[in-house]
């Protein structure tokens, strides 16, 4: 299967670099708008340079492809407007139109938790602890906590339209991620510990806990993260669909019998599992 895969370097891509790189069954085309030095962990891929913002060599990239994964975005939920639009909104129809032009069958759209955050800013810090009733699925009403938010929400409405609308792409995955981190944190604890490391709080404070109990909530382990996509991309039954993004996390209030009946996602890790930061 032919993958073009867009926004690599970020801690989605490198995850699916990390688990699914090496699987025959795919032969991906990275894009990126920066390219990675030889020595670097990351370095040493066929990389296409480029911004999503630019339509014609987007439309080359896509052309010949089986599957697009479309994870290039402004990241911050800070990000006012302008940072907002031309990455999230333009870049997004981009990468769409591009996949409908060249006839890519399967789309699969790196969406966020965010779309659902303002339930959080609602519940929180009730919600990152076991004994929450919260659960929010797909059925659920949108409730985006910023531009990005709804940037993300843009993204899964018109993948919609399109595989409604248009003979490709055939299937549109929207992934509501929810905290997948570099390998070196790629633990409950590490959202913490970046913490400690910014200076912000200390190790055993009441914020380093409170970050501890989300994290053991939101966190999606970088192999469940490409687990979710390698079930997408093998999928064909789904025409639009949208699934959490998140570990089998027992304090979790992102649903995941969805995405088990209807890709097969079974994740292998949950944050209860963690008492402490790796040594």
């Amino acid at each position: 299967m032919d993958v073009l895969m867009t926004g690599v370097y970020g801690r989605c891509g490198t995850a699916v670099i990390d688990h699914l790189h090496d699987r025959q069954e795919y032969d991906f085309t990275y894009y990126d708008r920066s390219d990675r030095p030889d020595e670097h962990t990351y370095g040493g891929y066929d990389t296409i340079v480029a911004d999503i913002g630019e339509f014609g060599t987007l439309s080359a990239a896509s052309e010949g492809q089986d599957a697009v994964v479309h994870m290039a975005a402004y990241p911050y939920t800070d990000g006012t407007w302008p940072e907002i639009f031309e990455s999230n909104i333009i870049g997004m129809y981009n990468a769409l139109e591009a996949a409908r032009r060249a006839e890519v069958e399967t789309f699969v759209f790196i969406s966020s938790n965010h779309v659902m955050g303002m339930y959080e800013e609602e519940f929180a810090p009730d919600i990152y602890y076991p004994d929450h009733e919260l659960v929010l699925d797909h059925t659920d009403p949108v409730r985006p906590d910023s531009f990005y938010g709804t940037s993300k929400s843009f993204g899964e409405d018109i993948g919609r339209y399109y595989v409604e609308s248009y003979e490709y792409p055939k299937q549109f995955y929207a992934l509501r991620v929810c905290s997948v981190r570099m390998p070196e944190y790629d633990h409950p604890y590490g959202d913490a510990e970046l913490g400690v490391e910014a200076g912000e709080f200390k190790r055993g404070s009441e914020e380093y806990a409170e970050q501890v109990a989300r994290m053991k909530g939101m966190w999606q382990s970088r192999r469940d993260f490409a687990h979710q996509i390698d079930c997408c991309l093998a999928d064909d039954n789904v025409e639009f669909g949208i699934f959490s993004g998140v570990s089998d996390n027992h304090r979790r209030w992102f649903d995941l019998e969805h995405a088990r009946a209807r890709i097969g996602y079974d994740p292998q890790d949950d944050g209860e599992e963690w008492d402490s930061p790796p040594q």
